[in-house]
């Protein structure tokens, strides 16, 4: 996909919690409320325990879709939300320095998280964006 318009980037950099929807074995959603941050153009979570379903659910099936729900309110009258629909990988480590990062735009800027010494490395996830929907400028008239 292009660039992530800048609207795209102010909503989700903007500390809107993001809906993580995997999908399990027998095929039916699995949805997580997830902290996201952008690292390029690819949306990126962290988590720090390694075996939870929406892990597991992506490295069987890396397809994933996400949404956000906006503040402002758009023609025709409807709250703005984003849809993301992409693919998932999974990276060993990082996911302390990650959920630090994102503690500061989801908590405030003097937070310590995760709460804890030595943290274990846990897994980053990166979103590869292959589609945008929603209602707002990122979509089409």
């Amino acid at each position: 996909m292009s660039p992530l318009p800048a609207e795209v980037r102010e909503l989700i950099e903007s500390g809107v919690l993001g809906h993580l929807v995997t999908l399990n074995a027998d095929g039916s959603p699995q949805v997580a409320c997830v902290w996201v941050g952008l690292d390029g153009d690819e949306l990126v979570t962290a988590h720090l325990a390694a075996d939870q379903r929406k892990l597991r659910n992506v490295r069987r099936d890396p397809r994933v879709t996400l949404s956000f729900e906006g503040t402002q309110v758009r023609p025709p009258g409807l709250r703005e939300y984003l849809v993301v629909q992409g693919r998932a990988r999974l990276e060993e480590g990082g996911a302390p320095e990650l959920l630090q990062r994102l503690a500061r735009v989801y908590l405030g800027p003097d937070v310590k998280f995760p709460p804890m010494d030595d943290p274990p490395p846990g897994v980053k996830m990166r979103i590869e964006v292959e589609r945008l929907g929603g209602v707002g400028p990122w979509t089409p008239h």
